[in-house]
């Protein structure tokens, strides 16, 4: 049965961890003491539903995590360090905080550790993240007790909504480009200039007209997307950003 330990102290645990080629012993009071922690655990690194959403997204809107007043991001799964440190390379997660709870004891102390040995994992964690505040739990989001690896509250969006339902998010913004095209180089430099993080896809002659007719209805470089939205070319963009 999982419990939920909202108003409970975190358990104390050390965790091994491997930095810079060495060992290196990790406390739960240096994690989160006199600190406000967004946490969420998962059943395992490279995993698709972690790998392919629930990791990245709370990377992503890190910043604006911090901005409501989070100093860390952790990340804890059952596994060792080796394979989190990989998987954070593999996932360029610079703003998270890699937990290797290889034992499972401290997933086991906040009882979320399940059997999943019909999958070959043997004990792993249950999906859930929490807010804690000086290692007391404030508020935890577990997933539900169903078949297969649900994945329904404990994601990003829905702690940064708990924390602050207003909280500003960042924009998702693509840029679709060729190279050596001097507008293309202008619309990403106004992005710059603006603060807008942005993803620049790079086409190439052979698919570059046929992709972006498909995705735009037309087939000049660039074409910016803000938020699912298509801006336009360089022209678009810069009467976009000026209103």
């Amino acid at each position: 049965m999982l419990q939920n330990r909202e108003g409970q102290r975190v358990p104390n645990v050390t965790f091994r961890v491997r930095e810079n080629n060495e060992w290196k012993n990790v406390t739960t009071d240096e994690l989160f003491k006199g600190k406000t922690v967004a946490l969420f655990s998962l059943p395992g690194a490279f995993t698709p539903t972690c790998s392919s959403t629930h990791l990245p997204r709370y990377n992503e809107l890190a910043p604006a995590f911090k901005a409501n007043g989070v100093d860390a991001i952790l990340c804890v799964s059952v596994n060792d360090t080796f394979v989190m440190n990989e998987w954070a390379k593999d996932q360029e997660a610079q703003n998270i905080v890699m937990i290797p709870d290889g034992n499972g004891e401290f997933t086991e102390g906040m009882g979320m550790l399940v059997d999943k040995s019909d999958l070959g994992f043997g004990k792993r964690s249950w999906r859930y993240s929490m807010l804690v505040k000086d290692g007391v739990v404030e508020k935890m989001f577990i997933e539900p007790q169903k078949e297969g690896d649900p994945f329904e509250v404990s994601d990003a969006d829905t702690m940064l909504d708990y924390i602050n339902p207003n909280a500003k998010k960042p924009d998702q913004v693509v840029v679709f480009s060729k190279v050596g095209c001097s507008f293309c180089a202008k619309a990403k430099a106004l992005l710059t200039e603006h603060g807008y993080d942005f993803v620049d896809v790079p086409l190439d002659n052979k698919i570059r007209g046929k992709a972006l007719g498909a995705v735009s209805g037309s087939m000049t470089a660039p074409q910016v997307f803000i938020n699912g939205k298509l801006i336009g070319g360089h022209e678009q963009l810069e009467r976009f950003l000026v209103k």
